[in-house]
């Protein structure tokens, strides 16, 4: 079996399967042994995420409601069989079929290419921290979706330092990797993303969704164990790129209302305060400043709502998040619009709790809470609709909230 029928394979074609965990390991450490001719001496995992709610909230110090996915990227690593003085550390993608060398000597990221930045940032950083090894043959193998708005590049480097923390035997506190893994994609992939995606992929919990308070970086564990809600992520497969500007467009306005408004941040605004202020703002900004202000004060009823079991009220509040990303903070897509308008007219019937998209925008995934007896009947429903309107083919997958970052050998 390749690693495309494995990832593909199951009962149900409606749903993608992905490979567990333990079998995905397994099976980069035999692709390790074809490539390199020795077995990996550690292997490391790091998920993907998925927020559910509390979106462009991270950036703004505001609340974020995120979990970890069962996708994975998995490094596997060995001592090199071929050493290069300059550049000591190859790296292999499987996925891509690239290999890279890497030194935390590299001063310009554009060296390299452009999935190996994410790699070698982190390689920096924990360089930095006196995290040093002999030369290492390194492969990556993942089942975290690409460009699809759920961290490959975050699961990336923490998958990254997780692997680097068993070759040298330092471990660093958890929200300190988090923190280097940030700043590797700010410094190396010239990407100016929040703390959301990387401390969830270092600290995710199975059977738990994390309540961040992205201003103190105080996590909340909040249950979600219930085996009777599953979470579907459909993927619109319209890729996105955020560092085409949209991103850091939105975060410099979110910056700019701020302090038009006389607060440090976002975090510290309310509606009342909008009003006050409205005058001073241009309209754009008062649309992003509303949407923050909004969605903060979702993501903290969300989580009152899970914790009392008013799944109702979770599935109104992420229906009215959507909302506000379409109109107020404009980062939704025609693609994404209708797989919300597809949820949603399922849950007319009581087959899909809420929905909204999740991620950057642009492109990308929604995320829906649906009960576990509807899920099949719900995914192929939306499968077909959304690939006769559109004309392309949605990737489907369910997921429970899964474990962060962990050495899986070694």
């Amino acid at each position: 079996m390749n690693d495309q029928e494995a990832i593909n394979a199951g009962d149900n074609p409606a749903i993608d399967k992905a490979l567990s965990l333990e079998n995905l390991a397994s099976w980069t450490e035999e692709q390790f042994q074809q490539r390199f001719g020795q077995p990996p001496t550690w292997v490391a995992a790091a998920p993907g995420r998925v927020n559910l709610i509390g979106e462009h909230t991270d950036y703004n110090d505001g609340f974020v409601l995120p979990m970890a996915i069962d996708r994975y990227v998995v490094m596997a690593a060995a001592p090199s069989t071929e050493s290069d003085s300059d550049r000591p550390v190859r790296v292999c993608s499987h996925g891509v079929d690239q290999t890279e060398r890497l030194s935390p000597d590299i001063k310009d990221p554009a060296e390299v290419v452009p999935w190996a930045r994410y790699v070698l940032g982190v390689m920096v950083g924990c360089h930095r921290r006196g995290m040093t090894y002999d030369p290492l043959d390194i492969l990556v193998e993942s089942t975290v979706p690409l460009g699809g708005g759920l961290s490959s590049s975050a699961a990336l480097e923490v998958a990254t330092a997780t692997l680097l923390e068993a070759v040298t035997g330092k471990t660093m506190d958890s929200v300190e990797k988090a923190l280097l893994c940030q700043k590797a994609e700010h410094e190396y992939a010239g990407m100016p993303c929040g703390i959301m995606d990387q401390f969830t992929s270092v600290m995710g919990l199975r059977d738990h969704l994390m309540l961040l308070d992205c201003r103190s970086r105080d996590v909340k564990l909040v249950r979600m164990d219930d085996a009777d809600i599953t979470v579907l992520i459909i993927n619109t497969n319209v890729k996105h790129e955020l560092t085409g500007g949209e991103y850091a467009e939105r975060r410099s306005q979110c910056e700019a209302a701020a302090e038009k408004m006389g607060v440090a941040s976002l975090r510290d605004a309310t509606f009342d305060l909008l009003g006050e202020t409205k005058e001073a703002l241009e309209p754009v900004f008062q649309r992003r400043a509303r949407h923050v202000i909004g969605e903060i004060e979702r993501t903290t009823e969300t989580v009152a709502s899970i914790e009392a079991g008013d799944w109702a009220r979770v599935g109104e509040l992420m229906y009215a998040s959507h909302d506000s990303l379409r109109d107020d903070y404009e980062v939704s897509c025609v693609e994404l619009d209708l797989l919300v308008e597809l949820a949603k007219k399922q849950g007319e019937s009581g087959a899909v709790i809420g929905s909204r998209m999740t991620g950057g925008g642009f492109g990308g995934c929604t995320v829906s809470l649906v009960p576990s007896g509807d899920v099949e009947s719900v995914a192929r429903s939306i499968r077909a609709e959304y690939q006769r309107r559109t004309g392309i083919e949605p990737s489907i997958f369910t997921t429970r909230p899964a474990q962060g970052a962990h050495i899986v050998r070694g």
